[in-house]
């Protein structure tokens, strides 16, 4: 039996939706909140501009503002970025809602559950073992790799562990991509 992987298969994790925010409402103390659609609030004074990303209670529908730029002068911002903050693009409320700067700056944590999906080759090559699997992560969802091959593979956890040789920890949350080989069953 060799034990060298002969067949490389390709994972992708995506981001399905924005994940919600762990942050407490000041009006009902849920800890849950959401960015909705995704809204800036561009506010000029003289030649300084703030920039705030609204979010909304999931509980009570309060909005609050996440500071995203505070008294910037007008000269420094990007053309493109400004007409995105007054757009409401999309892709910039994913960019700034997920820097983890914003994050710490604003105290709040991302809750990705549910807000990811993982995609596999349609069908398993039967038969041939040791299988590689390359894991590419599209978007930078936290997920831990050993819940991630479980799910992929149908396996419990603790079937994981025994089957599965990787380079990295299995039980630490990770959001670059990594490699493992799946060894044959008993």
């Amino acid at each position: 039996m060799s034990t060298q992987p002969h067949i490389v298969l390709p994972w992708v994790v995506r981001r399905t939706r924005l994940p919600l925010l762990l942050r407490r409402c000041v009006d009902c103390g849920s800890e849950s909140a959401t960015t909705g659609e995704g809204r800036f609030r561009v506010n000029a004074n003289g030649k300084l501009l703030d920039v705030w990303l609204l979010v909304r209670c999931v509980s009570c529908d309060r909005t609050s503002k996440l500071t995203v730029h505070e008294r910037t002068p007008v000269r420094s911002f990007d053309p493109a970025e400004l007409r995105g903050y007054r757009l409401n693009d999309p892709s910039l409320v994913a960019s700034r809602l997920l820097d983890p700067l914003l994050a710490h700056r604003n105290r709040f944590a991302l809750d990705w559950t549910g807000a990811w999906r993982l995609d596999t080759p349609s069908e398993w090559l039967d038969g041939t073992w040791p299988v590689q699997v390359a894991v590419v992560f599209a978007d930078p969802v936290p997920v831990r790799p050993e819940r991630l091959i479980a799910h992929g593979l149908g396996l419990s956890r603790g079937e994981v562990l025994r089957r599965i040789k990787c380079d990295i920890p299995l039980r630490r949350p990770r959001s670059t991509g990594f490699t493992f080989t799946v060894m044959a069953g008993d």
